[in-house]
């Protein structure tokens, strides 16, 4: 089977999920995956090596600025000529399935040939009833038109009832609980926010900032990379966040307390906030600074840990198989192997998460 997997390049998390899925894809010969990439500049993405001679194309982003979104850079920005030319020109006609992590070049051409298309990925647990902001139709009808797909595999930190899966997150072989607390918040006012952490005596390691800023000594600013980044996760005390989906994951399958302030205006981090508060997976703040950091740390917060199964695994078997299952039964079948949420270094059962 020859698939054509888009991905969505803004942001991290899906490129990470991406790569966990083309290390699954490989255990199967019989699938011939061509990678394709959009949303961000090519000279912006890093550790690719996995995608091999992937495609690029310009696709859709949002410009974010001060944490939030800027809707009328992202208006200027939007090339809709270029975008409709590259979903006229993608071959995706010489492809048995077309794949698309909510990338909406390949989902469009897919659409416009007819080839079989499926969506995979966080953003496609929309297509179900789950915490989100109440009234936000434009919201939800430019998630639905972003990247549709003929089906989908949605994935969430829970099921809420739905064909949903959990999450792909990156495995950990060892994890510590250290001195230093993880820092990601790419949209935020950088300036602003080292000052902010500068107020503290506790220790940060900074990634998302550049690191050419004036820091203060107890701040590292570190620049993108994979194995380091995990590494710096694993053996942290805990992690400050926008509310993301991947990072989150990844976070409480270590089981580390976790602090998120999502985008102002993104309707998926609005949503996974309340998922969050609902499922008292992390404490859900407005603004990241000295005061809510130290509030939050007065309290001193427990992690949860949540183990997930191999899903990206399944979803490469399922896919070599054939898809006989239905996606219903994909999910019950992964949800089975989740082992509930735990207070880290408790035995007892913390949040409603997987109750």
């Amino acid at each position: 089977m020859k698939i054509l997997y888009g991905v969505q390049g803004t942001g991290n998390g899906h490129i990470s999920r991406a790569r966990a899925m083309a290390r699954a894809l490989q255990a199967h010969p019989q699938l011939q995956v061509q990678w394709l990439f959009s949303g961000r500049s090519p000279e912006k993405l890093f550790s690719m090596e996995p995608f091999g001679d992937y495609w690029w194309r310009e696709g859709l982003t949002f410009v974010h600025r001060a944490g939030k979104i800027d809707q009328l850079a992202t208006a200027r920005q939007l090339s809709p000529r270029q975008l409709f030319r590259d979903v006229r020109e993608l071959p995706v006609e010489d492809f048995d399935l077309v794949i698309t992590d909510f990338e909406p070049v390949t989902a469009w051409a897919a659409r416009r040939a007819g080839v079989p298309s499926l969506g995979v990925g966080h953003q496609y647990a929309f297509n179900f009833t789950i915490p989100a902001p109440r009234f936000n139709w434009m919201a939800r009808a430019i998630m639905r038109a972003f990247a549709p797909a003929q089906s989908s595999l949605g994935m969430h930190w829970y099921h809420f009832g739905h064909p949903i899966l959990p999450p792909i997150a990156a495995p950990h072989t060892t994890a510590s609980d250290g001195e230093h607390i993880v820092v990601y918040l790419p949209f935020e006012h950088h300036e602003v926010l080292l000052q902010e952490l500068a107020r503290l005596p506790q220790r940060f390691i900074v990634y998302g900032a550049p690191v050419d800023l004036p820091a203060a000594d107890n701040l590292e600013l570190k620049a993108p990379s994979i194995d380091g980044f995990q590494r710096d996760l694993a053996d942290s005390r805990a992690v400050i966040c926008n509310s993301g989906f991947e990072l989150i994951a990844e976070t409480l399958a270590l089981g580390k307390p976790i602090l998120t302030r999502p985008l102002s205006g993104q309707f998926e981090q609005e949503a996974n906030a309340r998922a969050l508060t609902e499922l008292q997976l992390a404490t859900v703040v407005p603004e990241v600074n000295a005061q809510a950091i130290g509030n939050w740390l007065e309290q001193q917060p427990v992690g949860v840990r949540i183990q997930w199964p191999d899903v990206a695994g399944s979803i490469a078997q399922w896919l070599a198989a054939g898809r006989q299952q239905s996606a219903a039964e994909l999910a019950e079948g992964l949800w089975e192997q989740v082992v509930p949420g735990r207070s880290n270094n408790t035995d007892e059962t913390a949040g409603a998460a997987l109750d």
